[in-house]
C-alpha cells in the first residue's frame, strides 16, 4: 500500500512559510495545524507551517518523508449529535532537526515571510538551562533554542522593529507567555547580548498568554489497520482528536486581523484576560484527567472513557469534581457545573480512545500545575484535606514504582524524576513505617513542588495512609473503601 505523501496527494504549493513551530507531537497536529488549515481554507491567511523538533528524538524524519502530510480524525460531539470525520492536514511545508540541520534552523530565522512562533514541549519545556550558550547548535532548552533564533533574526534585519515576532506558547502553565518571555530575557542577560536586542525583544515581538483545549488521544494503535484500510494508503502520523476546541489568547486586538480564526469558524477567543478561562479548564478538564489517570491505571483500566463509564472509577472522579475541585474556584457554581458535565461528556467519547498511559507524560509537573493548586485551596478554604485529591496523589506515587501488578509500567518523565522516584522505591523496606518515610520524603521535595509539602497540617500523614491502602489492599479495595465513605 503506498505510503502518505505528495506523490499520492496533490498538496498545495502556493503556502507562504509564516509560522515557525516547535514541536512535532500529536496535541500541536491536532490543534494549531489543522486550524491553520481551516484559516487557509475558508479566508486568505495563505500561510504554512514550519516545524522544529524541540528535543533530539522525534518525529521530523517521519513528518519529512510524508512531506509534511497527515490524517486527523476528528471524533465526537458536534452539534449535540457525534460525527466522525477526517481529512489530510496539509498545512505544513517542511521539518527541521535543529541538532543535525542547524544552519537550516538559523536561515528560518531570516525569513521575511516568518510572522507567528508557536510552540508545545510540555509543562516542563519552558525552563532555563543555565549550562545553555548562545554558540550551541542548539542549546538544550526551548527557550534558549527560541532566544538563539530571535537574535539570529534580530541580527539579520539589523534590528528593524516590523520583523518581530508574534509568539503564543501553548504549554499549560500559567502564564506561559510571560514565563517564556522572562527567560528569553534572562539568556539575553546570560550570554550578554547588546541592550538594543533587549530593547528588540520588547518592542518588536509580542508575547501572549493562552490557553488550549482539544482533547488529543493521539495516533490510534489500537485501530490503525481498520482505519488504514478505510483510507486506502499508509499514514504512519494519523492523530485523533476530539470534535471541541477552545484556544483563548490573551493578547491585542489587531492579532485578529493577522490570524483570521473567526473568519474561519474556529473557537478561538482573543481577550484582555484569560484568566477565568484557564482556571476553570486547568482545575476542570486537566486536573480531572491528572487525578484519575494513576488511579484508574493501578485499577487495571486503560483508557479514560473506561474510567468515567466505570461504577467505582467514574463516582471518584466526578466526586473529586463536584466537592473537591469545583467550590475552590472563584466562579459561579452553575456555570461551573455547566462545564463538568461538558468534560464528563467529552471523556466519554464514543469515538476516542484517550490512553491513560499517554497522559501520564510528565505527571509530576502536571500534578503540580493541574491538582495541587486545587488542593492547597481546598484546605485554606475548608481547613481540611481534600481526600481524593489525596489520595490521588497516593496513587500518583505509587504509578512512579513502576509497577502494576506484575507488569513494568513504562514510565516517561525527566530523567532526574525517574531516578529519584526508583531510589525512593528501591529503599523501601516493605514496612508502612517505611511508607511514611517516603510519603515525607516525596513531599518534601521543594524542587518539585515548589514549597514543603509536609507543612501542609496532616498532608504527609493522610499520602501515607493512601500508600499503605493500596499498598496492603490494592487499589481496587483501597478505591472502594474511598469512595463508600462518601
Amino acid at each position: 500500500m503506498q505510503a502518505l505523501n505528495k506523490s499520492l496527494w496533490n498538496k498545495r504549493d502556493n503556502l507562504v512559510e509564516k509560522v515557525v513551530q516547535f514541536g512535532e507531537g500529536n496535541f500541536l497536529r491536532a490543534f494549531v495545524d489543522w486550524m491553520i488549515q481551516e484559516m487557509n481554507n475558508k479566508s486568505d491567511f495563505n500561510g504554512s507551517v514550519v516545524v522544529v523538533q524541540p528535543i533530539e528524538q522525534g518525529l521530523i524524519d517521519k513528518l519529512n518523508e510524508q512531506d509534511g502530510l497527515y490524517t486527523l480524525y476528528s471524533q465526537g460531539m458536534k452539534g449535540g449529535i457525534a460525527v466522525k470525520e477526517h481529512a489530510v492536514i496539509e498545512s505544513i511545508s517542511r521539518g527541521i532537526n535543529p541538532y543535525r540541520d542547524h544552519d537550516q534552523y538559523m536561515a528560518l530565522a531570516a525569513s521575511v515571510d516568518l510572522r507567528f512562533v508557536f510552540s508545545n514541549t510540555t509543562e516542563a519545556g519552558i525552563s532555563f538551562e543555565a549550562n545553555d550558550k548562545l554558540e550551541d547548535k542548539p542549546q538544550k532548552s526551548f527557550p534558549g533554542k527560541l532566544t538563539s533564533f530571535l537574535y539570529t533574526r534580530y541580527l539579520a534585519f539589523e534590528g528593524s522593529i516590523d520583523k518581530g515576532l508574534i509568539i503564543i506558547p501553548c504549554e499549560l502553565i500559567d502564564r506561559n507567555g510571560e514565563k517564556l518571555k522572562k527567560i528569553v530575557l534572562q539568556y539575553a542577560e546570560l550570554w550578554k547580548l547588546e541592550p538594543a536586542f533587549v530593547s528588540w525583544i520588547e518592542e518588536a515581538n509580542t508575547f501572549c498568554c493562552s490557553l488550549v483545549d482539544r482533547i488529543v488521544p493521539g495516533y490510534p494503535r489500537d485501530s490503525i489497520a481498520e482505519i488504514t484500510e478505510q483510507l486506502g494508503y499508509k499514514d504512519e502520523l494519523v492523530v485523533v482528536g476530539e470534535q471541541y476546541h477552545l484556544w483563548v489568547i490573551e493578547g491585542p486586538e489587531s492579532i485578529k486581523e493577522e490570524l483570521p480564526t473567526e473568519a474561519a469558524g474556529l473557537n478561538v477567543l482573543v481577550v484582555e484576560d484569560m484568566t477565568p478561562y484557564r482556571t476553570r479548564k486547568v482545575a476542570i478538564l486537566n486536573g480531572a484527567h491528572t487525578a484519575l489517570m494513576p488511579v484508574a491505571y493501578l485499577y487495571g483500566l486503560e483508557t479514560v472513557s473506561e474510567a468515567i463509564d466505570h461504577e467505582v472509577v467514574g463516582h471518584f472522579v466526578k466526586e473529586l469534581l463536584s466537592n473537591e475541585i469545583m467550590p475552590t474556584i472563584d466562579l459561579p457554581q452553575e456555570e461551573l457545573q455547566s462545564y463538568a458535565d461538558d468534560v464528563v461528556e467529552r471523556f466519554l467519547n464514543p469515538y476516542v480512545q484517550h490512553y491513560l498511559m499517554s497522559i501520564s507524560l510528565n505527571s509530576v509537573s502536571k500534578f503540580k500545575t493541574r491538582d495541587l493548586p486545587s488542593l492547597l485551596q481546598y484546605v485554606e478554604l475548608k481547613t481540611e484535606l481534600p481526600e481524593k485529591l489525596v489520595f490521588s496523589l497516593s496513587a500518583l506515587i505509587t504509578f512512579y514504582r513502576g509497577r502494576r501488578g506484575e507488569e513494568i509500567i513504562k514510565l516517561v518523565d525527566d530523567a532526574d524524576i525517574l531516578v529519584w522516584f526508583d531510589l525512593l522505591w528501591s529503599n523501601w523496606k516493605g514496612t508502612d513505617a517505611g511508607l511514611y518515610e517516603l510519603a515525607n520524603d516525596v513531599l518534601a521535595a521543594e524542587n518539585h513542588w515548589g514549597s514543603n509539602l509536609n507543612e501542609v497540617a496532616g498532608l504527609t500523614d493522610k499520602v501515607a495512609e493512601g500508600l499503605i491502602a493500596i499498598e496492603r489492599l490494592g487499589m481496587k479495595q483501597a478505591l472502594q473503601q474511598l469512595v463508600s465513605k462518601s
